[in-house]
């Protein structure tokens, strides 16, 4: 049913109520689409998706930052689940969580779907 759909008998639209993502997962969406909302970690996860696993501290040259504001970028793409950090000795290396990835692709795609 679409909103054209729902007119009142005085004219007035009222919106359909089908919702095709659950209200209860909207939270959760939200946050991890807060999280892809900033530049710098949307660049993260298209050289995390390029390349597969890739150190922390190979990322400071092509995002043109210091090694502490990576660490907080990759903090926050992983509190919010969307990449997997692997500890090498004393290295980290980032990698996406595939899975959810596309389960954040797929929830955004339902948004826009007609039911």
């Amino acid at each position: 049913m679409t909103v054209g759909e729902n007119l009142l008998a005085d004219g007035v639209c009222m919106p359909g109520t089908e919702l095709t993502v659950p209200t209860e997962d909207l939270g959760p969406l939200a946050a991890k689409v807060k999280v892809l909302g900033d530049p710098t970690r949307m660049r993260i996860v298209q050289i995390l998706a390029a390349n597969g696993s890739v150190c922390a501290c190979d990322l400071e040259g092509p995002l043109g930052l210091s090694q502490p504001t990576v660490s907080h970028h990759l903090r926050q793409l992983t509190d919010a689940g969307l990449t997997v950090r692997d500890k090498r000795g004393t290295w980290a290396f980032f990698r996406l969580a595939d899975a959810e990835v596309a389960g954040l692709a797929a929830a955004i795609g339902g948004l826009a779907a007609r039911p």
